[in-house]
């Protein structure tokens, strides 16, 4: 299964966090080429997302779990070059996308192989990796987590980002109801060509008011959030009775003065999770749900990832800022 040791290159190319900052700390280098330890596969990286953890890791505030590569990086697509001990799913050569804890911004990475899934039918390897991290982080928080079912209404804050993008597209495919909120107008109608029923912008309208008149007042099922600060309040008042929040970062803020009298009154549930430290038999979980409901869709072209930009990777510094800028929607991938 391994690819013969000469066939493979001493060290890679790769780009790493030279000390917490802004994007110019971002800095080519030369790391060497990681080996595939127990049920690992090596791939070589041909395409790999960038998230907004990769910021925040950037930023000195989201360390890489222990034994995971402090490179960023938590999503790539590429070609299987060698396999450790016990690895058998993927033959070498295969082309596959995956889900890994660090070390995505470099020519070469490892992940168990249960974390890997092939790459969809019809995609190319750029579109591939605009696919693990968000589609997991919805899948295990939407749908695991909040329980998400056809018929229902939902809400994602942050409707253009990759996360939001993604969100719009599976709960309409699933059958939901879609609102979502995005900062300027031409971003809500972004929204709603992706297939949002409502798109709400936040800096002219209150989510909560309109929330309430398009559904009667009733207000929504599921909330997806990753604002947090004052949003938590107000997510409160837009949910429905029996309503489901699921919190997933704090972009202004993981602390808020709330009157929990609306969960109690409305029978409430708000939970929340984090994907990169989270033990690999559950990644592999998520990604076999995601290979039996969500790459049909993603093969038969019902739901394809919105890429915005694409930069060399020894540019991973201009993709951070645009990032941070906020002017992208969809997600933004490197290319080694």
């Amino acid at each position: 299964m391994s690819a013969p040791a000469t066939s493979l290159p001493e060290t890679m190319n790769a780009v790493e966090i030279t000390a917490p900052g802004g994007p110019d700390v971002l800095k080519p280098t030369r790391r060497p080429v990681p080996a595939p330890g127990e049920g690992e596969i090596l791939v070589r990286v041909t395409a790999a997302g960038v998230n907004r953890p990769d910021v925040i890791q950037r930023q000195g505030s989201y360390p890489p779990p222990p034994g995971a590569s402090d490179l960023p990086g938590l999503e790539i697509a590429g070609e299987v070059v060698a396999a450790g001990p016990g690895a058998g799913r993927f033959p070498v050569g295969a082309r596959v996308c995956a889900l890994i804890a660090g070390g995505g911004y470099a020519e070469y990475a490892t992940v168990h192989e249960s974390n890997a899934l092939p790459v969809p039918e019809g995609f190319s390897d750029i579109e591939a990796a605009g696919v693990p991290e968000t589609f997991f982080t919805v899948w295990t928080n939407v749908f695991d987590r909040a329980g998400l079912t056809a018929g229902e209404s939902f809400l994602v804050h942050g409707g253009t980002s990759g996360i939001g993008t993604t969100a719009i597209m599976l709960a309409r495919a699933f059958g939901a109801r879609v609102f979502a909120t995005a900062g300027t107008d031409e971003k809500c109608a972004e929204c709603r060509r992706l297939g949002a029923d409502l798109a709400i912008n936040y800096r002219t309208q209150d989510f909560v008011k309109e929330v309430k008149a398009a559904t009667g007042g009733a207000g929504v099922n599921v909330i997806l959030d990753m604002v947090g600060g004052d949003y938590i309040q107000r997510n409160y008042e837009a949910a429905a009775v029996d309503g489901r929040i699921v919190q997933i970062a704090f972009l202004n803020g993981p602390k808020a003065t709330v009157d929990f009298t609306r969960l109690m009154m409305k029978r409430l549930t708000h939970t929340g999770s984090t994907l990169r430290a989270r033990p690999v038999a559950a990644k592999a979980a998520i990604a076999r749900a995601l290979e039996e409901k969500v790459w049909p869709l993603l093969a038969a072209g019902a739901v394809r990832p919105v890429i915005h930009a694409v930069f060399p990777l020894e540019e991973a510094a201009k993709a951070h800022a645009l990032m941070e800028s906020g002017a992208h929607v969809g997600k933004i991938v490197l290319t080694p």
